[in-house]
């Protein structure tokens, strides 16, 4: 995309800033707003499409740390905006920078910048965003639906065929699948080719809020409503309001939260924390877990009524290894996305590579094949890759093979067990090991025993 056809969004506290790049940009692109608040960031993504966005790190703090524009990015994915964003930053902090780009950030500038400088770095983003949206249409018709979700296989075509069948429609779904296998991108697009379409996507990692922060998050709260509340804030149910909300790993809501949850999808309206006025509200709602069904089923763990209202129809997503081929058209989808950021010539596979690809057994998903490809591009000099680039994360387990036979000895049975509880929780050993009933020291000990 050149510049002169892009609408710009600009948002620094700094009205100085804000001037000079609405003058730098009012003749070189076709639009360009500036915002001085970033609470109204939300509003404006809902109005407009912007192609790029150029938000600062650092908000009404005395102690510029960087965190307020990381929360800002981490909102405007929430949103669902395809918009490229570059962080703006009053320090060269290369891990601050490091980690922007992990969150999302397309690149950043360092303020005081040169003009041209600033222009060339846009100019390189916009190209960069046009080359994957390329990049993605050069894969067949049949393997691409949404914005990111691509697959020829069967498992994946009885997917697309059921998205397509339950888009138009307003029925609640639940989507199951082990973790990386891309439910959030199923999400959105179903809401893509939903009659919402144009109207907000809305994620919440219910997982992550803390119980006193569900609520807040959720519905929203009144200025007072507790000590930290400062002011009035509508919750991510009302932000979703005529479009889709999105709750990612709802296996994980404490049972006595859950109730509060089904009351509000009951009544299909929301009360503000501190306020006893209900707001309706109209949404599409959609629910992701890692939890088996019949796992998530169990009373002791998941209200059965809930499960009824959050599961009109329910998509099962298949774990890669039992995608076939879809891995390599995956990994040339990568190569090619991640060739055009790090402005590497367009790279592909060898024979050796692509039987690697094939027979590895992926714990980690499409998620471990996107980061196992970035990994070889980045580090690769040459525009063939071969098996010996591609190298999978050491915090994935082997996974046991059914062939193997079974040793009865304790040292063994202890070993895979290990291995299959790690597997299980994703490499995360503090999980692991209260699963196991031991301690992560106890836990380490074990796995420098195994050489695990």
């Amino acid at each position: 995309m050149l510049l002169k056809n892009a609408s710009v969004l600009v948002v620094d506290d700094d009205p100085d800033v804000l001037t000079a790049v609405r003058l730098l940009l009012k003749t070189e692109s076709k639009d360009v707003m500036t915002e001085k608040n970033p609470e109204n960031l939300r509003g404006h993504l809902l109005k407009n499409k912007f192609d790029l966005i150029l938000l600062d790190m650092n908000f009404k703090s005395p102690v510029n740390t960087g965190n307020e524009g990381i929360f800002w990015l981490n909102e405007i994915k929430k949103m669902g905006s395809d918009a490229a964003v570059i962080m703006i930053t009053a320090y060269g902090d290369i891990d601050l920078a490091v980690r922007s780009l992990k969150e999302g950030a397309s690149d950043f500038v360092v303020k005081p910048w040169h003009n041209e400088k600033l222009l060339s770095l846009i100019r390189e983003t916009l190209k960069r965003k046009s080359d994957k949206t390329i990049a993605r249409n050069s894969l067949p018709a049949d393997a691409v639906i949404g914005s990111e979700l691509i697959g020829e296989s069967e498992v994946m075509q009885d997917i697309f065929l059921k998205i397509e069948k339950i888009a138009p429609t307003d029925a609640n779904i639940l989507i199951l699948g082990e973790n990386g296998t891309g439910k959030d991108l199923i999400a959105k697009a179903i809401h893509q080719q939903s009659l919402r379409a144009n109207k907000p996507f809305i994620k919440v990692d219910v997982g992550a809020l803390t119980e006193t922060l569900f609520e807040s998050e959720l519905f929203g709260h009144k200025k007072g409503a507790f000590t930290d509340a400062r002011e009035d804030r509508i919750g991510r149910f009302e932000a979703a309001n005529g479009g889709t909300l999105f709750l990612d790993e709802i296996g994980n809501i404490p049972l006595h939260l859950q109730a509060k949850l089904l009351s509000v999808l009951q009544n299909r309206q929301v009360s503000k924390l501190g306020s006893n006025e209900a707001t309706p509200i109209d949404i599409r709602l959609i629910c992701a877990t890692n939890l088996p069904l019949n796992e998530l089923a169990n009373e002791n763990r998941f209200r059965k009524d809930l499960i009824y209202r959050i599961n009109t129809v329910e998509i099962m997503v298949p774990p890669l290894r039992k995608r076939g081929n879809d891995i390599i058209l995956l990994a040339k989808h990568f190569s090619r996305i991640y060739g055009n950021k790090y402005m590497k010539r367009m790279m592909d596979f060898d024979s050796k590579a692509l039987d690697k690809l094939l027979s590895y057994h992926y714990p980690g998903n499409v998620r471990e094949l996107q980061y196992t490809v970035e990994r070889a591009v980045i580090m690769s000099d040459n525009d063939i890759l071969k098996d010996s680039d591609l190298i999978f994360s050491p915090i994935e387990s082997p996974a046991a093979s059914a062939s193997e036979p079974t040793e009865f000895k304790l040292s063994a049975i202890e070993k895979n067990t290990i291995l299959k509880v790690i597997e299980k929780h994703n490499g995360n050993i503090t999980k692991a090991a209260k699963e196991l009933g031991l301690t992560r020291t106890a836990l380490y000990r074990r796995l420098s025993k195994y050489d695990i």
